[in-house]
């Protein structure tokens, strides 16, 4: 009976710890896509192979993303996550990562946003060795508000 029991123990601190890692990896990985959005003024490719499919805080239709990831520029983007919570779905091959996203910008050919504050819901999936963003659903925080774009052109 000792042995089950350690047994157990073992297996839940082990599964515990594979899935703690997943959530640190994920967590860097949303960290390193908004310092490479700030410092390079575009999005970094942290799509799937297969794209994705994205709800953006500007309201509108559901946007497909292809897997060379958004186009769009800005002139100046200052945006990072906060509060970041993970949910490991599948060990080492699905999260979900709920945060949110809190900043100014100004897309190129578009409005500035001064206080952009938002609810962000990814799921992302793991794809040689990397999480890589499947699906995106943005929604501004009551007193912030979202991008002003509403399409891809």
């Amino acid at each position: 009976m000792r042995q089950l029991i350690h047994c157990i123990l073992s297996s839940f601190l082990i599964c515990s710890a594979l899935s703690a890692g997943d959530v640190e990896d994920v967590k860097n990985s949303i960290k390193k896509s908004f310092k490479y959005l700030n410092k390079m003024k575009k999005s970094e490719n942290d799509y799937s192979k297969d794209g994705a499919l994205e709800f953006w805080s500007s309201g509108g239709l559901m946007q497909t993303i292809d897997p060379s990831g958004r186009p769009e520029t800005y002139d100046y983007v200052n945006i990072n996550p906060k509060h970041i919570e993970v949910i490991v779905l599948a060990k080492g091959k699905a999260a979900v990562a709920m945060y949110y996203s809190e900043g100014n910008m100004k897309p190129k050919n578009s409005s500035e946003v001064s206080h952009y504050l938002t609810r962000v819901s990814q799921t992302f999936v793991k794809e040689d060795g990397e999480w890589k963003t499947r699906t995106s659903h943005w929604s501004p925080v009551m007193g912030g508000s979202g991008t002003t774009q509403t399409g891809k052109e």
